[in-house]
């Protein structure tokens, strides 16, 4: 056994788990009002399940977008699968709470970011970095879509 409390893993267990919470009651009443989230995960990271176009697309890891349209919502113990609109083509998607890297909910100035110790050792030589929404681009955007997280940092 160790003799260290492992927190850090303990805080993303956590914050995974506040993720569950927040999308079965979404999955049980639907978005409550202007809540909406960016959801940015690893598509490389075993179990998620994506359409080979989207896999090609975006080799590494893609954001979506649950605000306007979004079907099939269902919640498990490891993860969650959403049917998202993509330029009018719908797409089932798994996606494995793992594989996520960051939830923001704009709305209400929420965000969750989960780091590796690579990340934490990039970040050491990088300026803090914060999520902002562009209005103008979300304005172009009624669906679900994919953004790219360079679109909302400084």
């Amino acid at each position: 056994m160790s003799q260290d409390i492992d927190y850090g893993n303990l805080m993303h267990t956590a914050m995974r788990g506040l993720i569950k919470t927040v999308l079965t009651d979404v999955s049980n009443n639907g978005l409550p009002g202007a809540h909406h989230f960016f959801i940015t995960f690893d598509t490389q990271q075993e179990g998620v399940e994506l359409a080979d176009w989207l896999r090609e697309r975006y080799p590494d890891e893609m954001t979506i977008v649950m605000q306007h349209w979004f079907e099939n919502l269902e919640v498990g113990d490891d993860g969650f699968s959403i049917t998202l609109n993509f330029g009018d083509a719908p797409e089932p998607l798994y996606i494995p709470y793992m594989a996520i890297k960051t939830f923001v909910d704009p709305s209400v100035e929420f965000g969750l970011r989960f780091e590796s110790a690579e990340d934490e050792d990039e970040a050491e030589f990088s300026e803090e970095e914060t999520i902002e929404i562009d209005s103008e681009e979300e304005k172009h955007h009624h669906d679900a879509d994919v953004v790219s997280l360079d679109n909302f940092r400084k």
